[in-house]
């Protein structure tokens, strides 16, 4: 249904009332000028015999139409590369919480045992060096889940910069990844506000300054970019507020526009320098040059 549509049609107009398809199609891109009584119109067209059966048919098409935008939005590359940080992340995790466990359980049957990950590879590749069926079976599925981590990994350092260029540049493909996980998708990290991204990933910290129990945190996850970690303690939160300032901007054109900009990793580096070289007097501008 569209605005120039005859007075007395609606978005089922034209429409089989068995083609789920187009009748989907019809409810997600139609619009019409003003309300009307579309159930008697539905009738009066012959869509429907009944206003019940007119209810029962639009709801099945608005169900139709919202499993199909859901899924879209799911496709989409970002949505994919969300997906594939989070799981990046849950293998290494387990693999580190299941290669302690290894080690406890490997300690009381190998005089040599290690710790960690690259005990349990060592276990796995090693024939014979544990007479213990589970003990070399949990060996190798850590070896497994560390080697799906690094798959993961190099994906998602291959499909950052195709998704977020700028991001990318300026944050490293992985974090730029989980800046992009943590905000729920490119769009609504696009949209929110450099102080917002200077916290995500920080966000107990920040709920329990907001009780009044802790004060206000300088960073959420961007503390692992050097331009924070390797800036002295005192200078962190300039150096925050500069890299939130930038990221929120690539954020910005990645989404709206995806046009690559350069300077805006000059304009970074250029900032950093000035806050990293700062004398001990505490010279500040208060907003780290970027922030909102």
């Amino acid at each position: 249904m569209t605005a120039d549509s005859p007075a007395d049609a609606g978005w089922f107009a034209g429409l089989d009332p068995e083609d789920g398809e187009a009748l989907a199609a019809s409810i997600a891109d139609g619009s019409a000028p003003e309300p009307a009584d579309w159930p008697a119109r539905a009738v009066e067209a012959g869509f429907a015999s009944d206003d019940e059966e007119y209810y029962d048919r639009l709801e099945a098409a608005t169900t139709a139409a919202t499993r199909e935008a859901v899924e879209r939005a799911e496709r989409a590359d970002d949505r994919q590369l969300v997906h594939a940080v989070r799981t990046m992340d849950d293998c290494t995790r387990t693999a580190n919480e299941l290669a302690e466990r290894l080690a406890e359980w490997a300690g009381t049957i190998d005089p040599d045992a290690g710790a960690g990950v690259d005990y349990a590879r060592e276990l796995a590749g090693e024939e014979g060096r544990v007479d213990h069926p589970r003990v070399r079976s949990l060996a190798e599925r850590i070896d497994a889940l560390a080697d799906e981590a690094e798959a993961l990994r190099e994906y998602v350092e291959r499909e950052t910069p195709t998704v977020a260029p700028n991001l990318a540049a300026l944050a490293g493909p992985v974090l730029a990844a989980r800046l992009i996980s943590l905000a729920g998708g490119l769009e609504n990290l696009a949209k929110k506000p450099s102080g917002t991204v200077q916290v995500l990933g920080a966000e107990d910290a920040l709920f329990a300054h907001l009780r009044g129990h802790a004060s206000s945190p300088k960073h959420g996850i961007i503390y692992t970019h050097d331009a924070v970690r390797g800036t002295h303690p005192d200078e962190r939160g300039s150096a925050s507020r500069a890299l939130a300032g930038k990221l929120a901007i690539a954020a910005r054109v990645d989404h709206y526009s995806g046009e690559r900009k350069p300077e805006l990793e000059a304009e970074l580096e250029e900032r950093i320098e000035t806050i990293q070289v700062r004398t001990a007097d505490g010279e500040d501008d208060g907003n780290g040059g970027d922030g909102e």
